[in-house]
């Protein structure tokens, strides 16, 4: 019986032309078998509200805004081009990079009449993220990452680049960037498209990196464009707003507040809001929707579809009412994908015992004359702002930018006079505990048999180029012989034991090899399961993409030893799911392995 065909009917409709619709008719992919069979059909809009001129006097401007009882707002800059992602020094001076022209403009205080001249203090095509450290700062580019000094005038010392390899930006190129409670680096690398599947496993993550960007590896995937996260401060959890798919009409996909763990995976590009499919995409060959649900973690919290969550900041309550503590808030640059314009605004997201429980609007006024859906004949939507950055100063204002006419908010409670924060910092995680055994040392008895493997390089002698990430990054061709009676499959493990962390790190993972195939080609699909040898799957790992990564010791360091082994197991299959934790993967092999072959091959950094 052949499979259904998915059609997903789409009109679209556009301002200021209200009346011309569009139909369009996309061909899906047909379901996996195992998957059921679906249907949508959407109305797709595009609407995006015409810019309008500011009042010439702030009180005039200020006026048209809104903010709860109790709260002020006031205008702090303005005539700023394109201000994007806020940062707030250690001093206290607030910062913003402008990505259209490149540069990052400090905003010292207001001089005598009252006006705040910006000052520029680094330039670089493209600039976005910004995060301090102490008396560093490090800026983001769409592939670059540069740390420099502050100067005790404000000011910046020369641009040190220390990453030049992220990921081409794609539809997602803004970058952005935080020094985790742990010292690290977290960097936020957007998909390169609306949904896909992507080559570059770096794409659509959170990537954490050592602060002088020798090292850096996969903190978590699946998220599509999450541009604002921070700590929670109670709980010490890392929050992040993503972004939702496009063309999935008025309602869908929302935005989704997840709140991020080492290792998690969000969701996309195959499902969207709570485990719901995503009608144009399918999982990797192999893996059912059920699958791909298993090992995702669902949102937090959801909110209003396509109203584009930017820069993320909790508060730690200092000079804010009693409640705003361990709240965040969160920009919303505005839709253009939907026909009631959402977003054009700042939304607090309450929290409760550590818990997220309420996203609710909290600085408004940006947008006018929303049409309600249906109807022809409503006003035109304007805005007179698109807010982006947002930041929180040291006496508890909240600091919100608007790239679109240039002026910077803020944001105070009067009436509130804390002198301190209301919430002690959540203590930094802990330490990993020190690294487990080699797997050979782990899983093999003593009885195990002897196998012989070979690779295109000598035991003990340098690993070829092209299984090196600064080479061809690909997995070595493989032949093995000696398997004992009673094998039923193959297990490949490569890891190195000279890495910094995790140790050791899993180069390479791939299970459920059939008993009679005894050799691998070169160059393997990072793929969870494979079609070539049939069945056989891959585990996620340490680098946190899927299947082989290549070796990258860190310049300067000695030559690391990386050790290859295959292994023979006496039951067909492990009781894993593909692209499994390499722990996990070595804990369903554990009592199983009667015979093992080793290279150990050198990667110099």
């Amino acid at each position: 019986m052949p499979r259904p065909t998915l059609h997903t009917h789409l009109t679209l409709r556009t301002l200021p032309a209200l009346l011309t619709t569009l139909p369009l008719v996309f061909m899906v992919a047909p379901a996996r078998a195992q998957d059921p069979p679906m249907a949508v059909q959407a109305t797709v809009a595009v609407v995006k509200p015409a810019k309008l001129d500011l009042p010439e006097r702030d009180q005039d401007l200020i006026r048209r805004l809104t903010v709860p009882e109790g709260y002020e707002v006031e205008v702090y800059a303005r005539d700023l081009g394109a201000p994007r992602m806020l940062a707030v020094s250690p001093a206290g001076t607030l910062y913003a990079t402008r990505r259209d022209t490149g540069d990052v403009v400090m905003l010292p205080a207001a001089d005598g009449g009252g006006a705040r001249t910006p000052r520029t203090v680094a330039s670089r095509a493209g600039l976005h993220g910004i995060a301090f450290d102490g008396d560093r700062v490090f800026l983001a580019t769409d592939t670059d990452v540069y740390v420099a000094e502050v100067l005790a005038d404000g000011g910046f010392t020369r641009l040190e680049r220390i990453i030049d390899d992220l990921p081409d930006g794609g539809q997602h190129p803004n970058r952005t960037l935080a020094v985790g409670p742990d010292g690290q680096l977290y960097i936020s690398v957007g998909s390169s498209c609306n949904a896909c599947a992507e080559t570059n496993p770096e794409h659509a993550t959170i990537l954490r990196a050592s602060p002088d960007g020798q090292s850096r590896r996969i903190f978590a995937g699946g998220l599509r464009n999450t541009i604002g996260f921070d700590w929670q401060p109670e709980t010490g959890a890392l929050y992040g707003f993503d972004h939702g798919i496009d063309w999935l009409g008025d309602d869908g996909q929302l935005e989704e507040l997840n709140r991020i763990e080492q290792g998690g995976r969000y969701g996309w590009p195959h499902l969207v809001d709570f485990s719901r499919p995503h009608i144009r995409s399918a999982p990797p060959d192999g893996m059912s929707l059920a699958d791909w649900k298993a090992m995702s973690t669902e949102p937090a919290l959801g909110y209003t579809a396509h109203a584009a969550p930017m820069q993320m900041a909790f508060h730690d309550g200092t000079g804010m009412p009693e409640d705003v503590a361990g709240d965040a808030f969160v920009a919303m640059r505005g839709s253009w994908n939907r026909a009631t314009p959402s977003g054009y605004e700042v939304v607090r997201v309450r929290f409760e015992d550590g818990q997220p429980v309420e996203a609710r609007p909290f600085l408004t006024g940006f947008l006018t004359g929303a049409p309600t859906r249906g109807r022809g004949d409503d006003p035109m939507p304007g805005m007179l702002g698109r807010p982006v950055g947002l930041a929180i100063m040291p006496d508890g204002a909240i600091m919100v930018g608007d790239d679109t006419n240039g002026v910077i908010y803020r944001i105070t409670h009067p009436e509130t006079k804390t002198a301190g924060a209301r919430l002690t910092p959540a203590e930094p995680p802990a330490q990993k505990p020190a690294g487990r055994p080699l797997a050979l040392e782990r899983l093999a008895p003593d009885h195990a048999a002897e196998m012989e493997v070979t690779a295109g390089f000598e035991d003990g002698g340098s690993l070829p180029v092209s299984m090196l990430a600064r080479g061809h990054d690909a997995s070595p061709a493989l032949t093995w012989s000696g398997a004992p009676q009673g094998t039923r499959s193959f297990a490949v493990v490569m890891e190195d034991a000279d890495a910094a962390g995790p140790t050791p790190f899993v180069h390479w993972m791939i299970y459920d090899l059939p008993v009679g195939h005894q050799a691998l080609r070169t160059g393997l699909p990072a793929a969870p399961v494979l079609r070539d040898p049939e069945g056989a799957r891959q585990a996620t790992n340490s680098h946190g993409g899927i299947g082989y990564t290549g070796p990258k010791p860190p310049p300067g360091d000695k030559p690391h030893a990386c050790h290859l082994v295959v292994l023979a197991l006496d039951i067909p299959r492990l009781e894993v799911g593909a692209a499994a934790d390499p722990a996990a993967v070595l804990k369903a092999m554990d009592g199983h392995v009667i015979g093992a072959g080793r290279l150990v091959g050198h990667a110099g950094g």
